[in-house]
């Protein structure tokens, strides 16, 4: 049991630490990295709690998973990043060391909001509801701090990614049919962004506030 909440321990932090990661990074590349790792650090608990749980519906979420939020939504964004020059967050409406203040309070929030919820799932499981959490604030933090779309549409992943980490921990997994649901609606998402995406950058335009200006 110790080696197994460890384990489970290990892959919720990667996926709050990489959501950090993505707030800290500038340069589209290296976020696109983090949401990949983080992708793969949920697959992975899914993968234990299957295990533990010797549930085949589990371990087939994984599975999925692994595939749209390790692979293929990282793969589509790469796309559009190879395609756009200066690929890097240059002027974000908060500064990184504040940013990354704000991430720790947001953490700390996350930590005080979900008491109640760990008293009631209670185990190892419990104890780290906070950290999906965290993880969904400091996704919404992302998409209201960054100028860059793609930066928004990263914030978009963590909040996707943080409700998923939730949903494994209250519930022990969800059913294969709600998991794919939810992947192929945020696929949906991220393929219409990125058609978009295409057409700013061939327009020449790389944030929202260029957006704005021609607007006005």
């Amino acid at each position: 049991m110790t080696t197994f909440a460890n384990a489970l321990a290990s892959a919720a932090v990667v996926v709050t630490v990489a959501a950090v990661v993505v707030l800290w990074r500038r340069r589209l590349r290296s976020i696109l990295v983090a949401l990949s790792i983080q992708g793969v650090a949920l697959a992975a608990l899914a993968t234990l709690l299957g295990a533990h749980e010797h549930d085949g519906g589990l371990l087939a979420v994984a599975l999925l998973v692994l595939l749209v939020k390790a692979l293929l939504i990282p793969g589509l964004l790469a796309r559009v990043i190879a395609a756009t020059p200066g690929a890097r967050e240059t002027d974000p409406l908060v500064n990184v060391p504040a940013s990354l203040v704000i991430a720790g309070l947001l953490t700390l929030v996350a930590f005080v909001a979900a008491r109640p919820i760990v008293a009631l799932v209670g185990g190892p499981t419990g104890r780290l509801v906070p950290l999906g959490l965290a993880t969904v604030l400091i996704g919404f933090f992302v998409m209201v701090a960054r100028r860059r779309a793609l930066s928004q549409i990263a914030g978009l992943l963590l909040v996707d990614n943080g409700i998923a980490l939730v949903a494994f921990l209250v519930t022990s997994g969800v059913p294969v049919i709600v998991e794919l649901g939810s992947s192929l609606d945020v696929l949906f998402g991220v393929v219409v962004l990125r058609l978009l995406l295409a057409r700013l950058t061939a327009a020449g335009v790389r944030d929202l506030d260029q957006l704005r200006s021609l607007h006005d």
